[in-house]
């Protein structure tokens, strides 16, 4: 084909049933060759690329059926000529390596999609499409969402990913919003477990310290909690010191706090959505069984490991029974999960917020520091720290779109 060309077309205007389809029927009529396509719509307007190849000497033919068809559909046409040249370096990035950023948050403005950009430019890398996760906003500001998100899938090697990464963190404290950035592959795309840690988590407590305040030594539990979460002093030291706080405490106790536990925002719509399209969901918790049973039967979590308390004629003793649950033992666990329901590592997440959660964060295919302590948001490579937990919906790649509400909401 010495004679072939590649041409670039791009449509632009109001999209109509059938342009598409009116478009490639001329091309495939000529019998040119389509190299790619792509397409968007914003707001009913359609913007359409498509790159192709024609046979020998009949590119003009092509052009004038195609400039007829775009008039009589009153679209704006432009074509641009690509040499082989051209061609064959746009081939070769096409196996660089490709991430997604998604940027979350309660709102997202210019100001943020902008310094993203800038970060991702100034590691020479490309951003080959853009959307909107979550759903359009409208003008009413009361009847807005709770949250935004946008996803950015981009290619290339970044210059320097550490020192992205960092700017990336700093970005999201400055400017009040989230940050994921995660390598595109199968395995981010087939997510099967996702494990979590429980206080300050999946509720909004530590269940300790309220047991703590009920034994009428909260101030001293507080303490010793924030030291542990903090990574100040040894967790396995923290949690003897906690129990022997607890001794005399009535049992009764246990369930009026569980009663009353306050649950993290957005729990019931990520359980829903995840039950519904088949992942297997884990409690990993350097809290108490009690009350992970608890939210285990409330939720229908498929697997529950935590600390068991003693208790002795109706009252807590100050010990607990069998093995602590601590950061080794939660990253354990993950593994062992997901060696008992067939899951490649890869495939799993861990969300957490402590510096318990470190280990299992690091182990996972994805970690993510929920609400974290600025060491553990420091370290992890992922965080959540704007919306509720929900959000870890959208750093798997959920549109709200694909959630059909009045199924989720009759779900029980």
């Amino acid at each position: 084909m010495e004679n072939s060309e590649i041409i670039l077309m791009t449509i632009n205007g109001d999209d109509k049933p059938g342009l598409t389809a009116a478009l490639t029927d001329i091309l495939a009529k000529h019998d040119a060759f389509i190299l790619d396509i792509g397409q968007a719509d914003i707001h009913s307007n359609i913007s359409l690329g498509i790159m192709f190849r024609t046979l020998d000497g009949n590119a003009g033919d092509i052009l004038k059926d195609l400039l007829f068809k775009a008039y009589e559909l009153d679209v704006a046409v432009r074509f641009n000529p690509i040499s082989n040249q051209q061609y064959s370096s746009w081939v070769k990035m096409q196996g660089k390596n490709r991430y997604i950023i998604t940027l979350l948050g309660r709102v997202l403005t210019a100001k943020q999609i902008a310094a993203v950009s800038k970060i991702v430019s100034d590691q020479k890398l490309n951003i080959d499409n853009m959307v909107r996760l979550t759903g359009r906003i409208p003008l009413d500001e009361k009847q807005r969402a709770a949250k935004s998100c946008v996803e950015m899938s981009v290619r290339g090697t970044p210059i320097d990913r550490q020192q992205m990464q960092e700017a990336f963190l700093e970005l999201s404290s400055t400017l009040n919003f989230d940050i994921s950035f995660q390598e595109e592959s199968m395995y981010r795309r087939m997510r099967r477990l996702i494990c979590f840690d429980m206080d300050s988590t999946l509720i909004q407590t530590e269940v300790i310290d309220e047991l703590g305040i009920r034994a009428g030594v909260g101030e001293q539990m507080k303490a010793i909690t924030e030291s542990a979460m903090k990574g100040d002093i040894d967790f396995e030291e923290s949690f003897r010191k906690r129990i022997r706080l607890l001794k005399g405490l009535e049992a009764s106790v246990l369930r009026e706090v569980a009663e009353n536990l306050p649950i993290t925002e957005g729990l019931d719509r990520l359980m829903k959505v995840l039950q519904k399209v088949g992942f297997k969901t884990a409690i990993l918790s350097g809290g108490f069984s009690y009350f992970g049973n608890y939210l285990k039967d409330r939720y229908g979590f498929d697997y529950m490991y935590a600390n068991e308390l003693e208790i002795i004629e109706g009252k807590l003793t100050g010990n607990y029974i069998g093995d602590i649950v601590d950061g080794k033992r939660k990253a354990e666990l993950l593994r062992l999960i997901a060696q008992v329901e067939r899951i490649d590592i890869r495939q799993t997440v861990a969300v957490g917020d402590g510096a318990n959660d470190l280990p299992m964060l690091g182990v996972a295919g994805l970690g993510i520091a929920f609400h974290a302590k600025p060491k553990v948001k420091q370290t992890a490579k992922q965080s959540l720290s704007t919306v509720g937990i929900d959000g870890i919906l959208y750093f798997l790649g959920y549109k709200d779109s694909m959630l059909d509400t009045q199924l989720i909401n009759s779900w029980h």
